[in-house]
């Protein structure tokens, strides 16, 4: 029963996230516009993606373990080209591009660096929803955030909470998870709550 369980949660979570960012890229293609998206927002959560998939790589944990964070930093990248692009700003880009490469190679040359970039890791992931959410509250319009994409972002995040008691066991990494389980769930509601808002208005 616990295989069952384990097969299910990591293969629900790299179907789901196959598919997590493509909502957002659809909406924000069709509406031409990257209305609603916080950029900080958007290159925190690239960051903490990105050390995230390093740290697993770094210590050799199971591959179905964090599969789903190739997926994710790319799908991430796309979504950042495309708020680039719609702000007309591509060129903006390229410092950061810069930046994230660098961080691949030099965040494993000490024990203590990856560490230290974990545990930093998880307060970048929050502030990039709090820099969501701040947005969301400063506008009160949703524009072009996609409620679905935040929602699958917390079913990952509780199916993972699962598969690192499982297998694992990092305190630091199921920390991590509980704490973006919950702020996903707060951006979903907000989002909604936007919606609901723009359209009474309308």
């Amino acid at each position: 029963m616990e295989k069952l369980l384990l097969l299910f949660c990591n293969w629900s979570t790299l179907g789901v996230c196959a598919a997590l960012k493509l909502p957002q890229i659809s909406a924000v293609l069709a509406a031409r516009s990257a209305r609603g998206i916080s950029l900080p927002s958007l290159l925190l959560e690239l960051a903490g993606f990105l050390v995230f998939l390093r740290y697993q790589c770094y210590y050799e944990y199971p591959l179905l373990t964090y599969l789903e964070y190739p997926i994710l930093t790319a799908q991430d990248a796309l979504l950042l080209l495309c708020a680039f692009h719609f702000n007309g700003n591509v060129k903006g880009a390229a410092p950061y591009v810069a930046v994230f490469v660098a961080s691949w190679f030099v965040l494993p040359l000490q024990k203590w660096i990856m560490d230290l970039a974990m545990n930093l890791s998880t307060f970048i992931s929050v502030a990039s929803k709090f820099a969501q959410l701040q947005y969301l509250w400063k506008t009160r319009d949703s524009g072009t955030v996609s409620a679905l994409t935040w929602s699958l972002a917390a079913y990952t995040c509780a199916t993972r909470i699962i598969t690192t008691i499982m297998t694992t066991g990092d305190l630091t990494i199921l920390t991590r998870f509980v704490i973006m389980l919950a702020l996903n769930v707060w951006v979903t509601t907000t989002v909604l709550r936007y919606r609901k808002t723009a359209v009474k208005a309308e």
